[in-house]
């Protein structure tokens, strides 16, 4: 098996981001984004889908976390669908339910090729520590499109929204650690058109 890593840097006017990505760590992670939260969701991702990340942001978070948020969604995206290389060998379907106390996320993912995400999601409006909750479908949105990922993201039900975020990222590191893992049966790329790369 290849060295399935990545480092991106990706500098605007409103963002300053280095990426690292490991498909294969050992939940090794260091995220500052200044956005408190938004740290903690990355931490809990890395460690729930057992990959190392390292993220430094340096946004314009006295307008709002949106484009620190964004941002580091297409980096991450970027990162990932480079570290995964051709694609050979992997199971490339993933999903998840995960519960979070009251709160219960589902994930269902496709390393297809395709961009596309579906987020369902009846999150309370607020801001958790300079989060902003709308922020998670664009996160995930973010990801999908940079990484060329069909990605389904629901929060079935909860009440505290805290949780409910929590549960989605839960669910979605571990249904892309599924996805992205190694089949030992899988002697090629997991497609009849030959390529998941295009």
């Amino acid at each position: 098996m290849s060295d399935r890593t990545a480092t991106k840097q990706r500098k605007t006017g409103e963002t300053d981001i280095s990426l690292e990505l490991s498909l294969d760590g050992v939940s090794d992670y260091e995220n500052s984004t200044g956005v408190g939260f938004f740290d903690h969701m990355l931490d809990l991702f890395a460690r729930h889908g057992r990959f190392g990340l390292k993220v430094s942001a340096d946004g314009d978070t006295e307008t709002g976390a949106h484009h620190t948020v964004e941002d580091v969604g297409i980096v991450l995206g970027q990162a990932l669908d480079e570290a995964l290389g051709d694609r050979a060998g992997i199971r490339r379907y993933g999903a998840a339910l995960v519960p979070m106390d009251e709160a219960l996320a589902e994930c269902a993912i496709d390393i297809s090729g395709r961009p596309h995400c579906v987020f369902r999601a009846d999150l309370p409006k607020a801001s958790i520590a300079g989060f902003e909750t709308e922020l998670a479908e664009e996160f995930f949105n973010a990801v999908a499109n940079a990484a060329r990922l069909t990605l389904h993201v629901e929060v079935r039900y909860g009440s505290n929204v805290h949780h409910m975020i929590e549960a989605a990222f839960k669910a979605f590191a571990r249904a892309l650690r599924v996805a992205v893992s190694i089949d030992p049966e899988e002697t090629g790329v997991p497609s009849t058109k030959g390529t998941l790369s295009e």
